[in-house]
């Protein structure tokens, strides 16, 4: 009952408080004009992700959840919120934004807050040792430009983070972690009250200011709600962020393949490709929603899954992650290993049904 009116709460407090962000953003002069890599045709107000921000810390105060990583969450949260924000209104360089970003993190894990271990298969558990804090860290960096990262359309990243959200609070729900459960409900309800003036026609964007924010809460209550699956613990949330994830991941490869920085921007993200290929902005984001959705289930089924089945999935998952973004040319058109390898295994077959033919002829 408790989880519930939380939800509801941060919902109605985001959809009250989503407006008065809009004001404040244009009264601040933190606003985005349309450019040759922008979709939108006109100036737009970002650092709506306040919005998400309030909603969320006044339904923690109604919630009140108890956790010894409460506390480093909140100071982790209000750096990364900050370093948005400020990007949002000065448009600082990707060095300070990476600073900001290795404080909040450097914050949650001093706070005890960090990969310990990952459970494998057999009942290994493999203790991390020194590696647990390269590793965490590079999970919460990851997982936060992710999400940053694919904010590129109208809702894209509110509705993602949402779905990813619904997935993380029922596993959670499944391991009775009343905390992580809790603070998934909290961020949920928030995010989806900014959704309603976020989605296509957007009224305003979410801007670093709230896509940092969510990509840094998710990476964390992933780490803190998936540690103590019995098979491939992490391997769960990474199929869970699958969507995010294999962007970003195809965006560094594209841009080392075409030797341009790692931090400059381009028009191959997974968005841009299916708007390339015909799609409406609004069909563009509900696809993408749908696959996010597809991974989200999976992730869920495969908490309760044995070895095998988790191999399974996981394999075939990899190699149509690899089929679809050759097919979408997320590194680049010609770049296309994998169809080149099927076809070079069909062409025999192919090469001996026409000999067949060609002697019944």
């Amino acid at each position: 009952m408790i989880t519930v009116t939380s939800l509801c709460a941060c919902f109605v407090i985001a959809l009250v408080i989503t407006p008065l962000t809009k004001q404040f953003a244009i009264k601040i002069g933190a606003t985005d004009h349309p450019n040759h890599r922008k979709i939108h045709k006109r100036a737009m107000a970002r650092s709506g992700g306040l919005a998400i921000f309030f909603a969320f810390f006044i339904g923690l105060f109604i919630a009140q959840p108890e956790d010894s990583s409460i506390i480093p969450i909140i100071i982790g949260a209000i750096i990364m919120t900050l370093t948005g924000f400020v990007d949002d209104l000065f448009q600082i360089s990707a060095r300070w934004k990476l600073f900001g970003q290795v404080a909040a993190a450097l914050a949650v894990i001093a706070g005890g807050v960090h990969l310990e271990f990952i459970n494998l298969p057999f009942d290994i558990q493999w203790q991390l040792g020194w590696l647990s804090l390269p590793l965490t860290l590079l999970w919460i960096i990851g997982v936060t430009n992710a999400i940053n990262f694919i904010d590129g359309l109208d809702g894209l990243a509110a509705g993602l983070s949402s779905i990813i959200l619904i997935s993380i609070t029922t596993v959670a729900v499944m391991n009775a972690n009343t905390f992580v459960t809790v603070i998934g409900v909290l961020l949920l309800g928030s995010t989806l009250g900014f959704l309603v003036y976020n989605f296509n026609p957007a009224k305003l964007f979410m801007g670093d200011t709230g896509s940092l924010f969510l990509g840094f809460m998710i990476s964390v209550i992933a780490l803190l709600g998936f540690k103590n699956i019995t098979i491939f613990s992490l391997l769960v949330p990474i199929i869970l962020l699958a969507v995010p994830i294999s962007d970003t991941f195809f965006a560094i490869i594209r841009r080392i393949v075409n030797q341009r920085p790692l931090s400059s921007a381009d028009h191959s993200h997974l968005h841009h490709c299916l708007l390339r290929l015909g799609y409406s902005h609004k069909q563009t984001v509900l696809l993408i929603y749908a696959w996010c959705a597809f991974f989200g289930i999976s992730a869920i089924v495969l908490t309760i899954s044995t070895i095998w089945v988790t191999a399974f999935v996981t394999i075939s998952f990899a190699l149509l992650i690899e089929l679809g973004a050759e097919r979408l040319g997320l590194i680049h058109q010609e770049y296309k290993p994998f169809t080149k390898f099927l076809h070079r295994l069909q062409a025999p077959n192919l090469k001996k049904g026409s000999e067949h033919t060609n002697r019944r002829g």
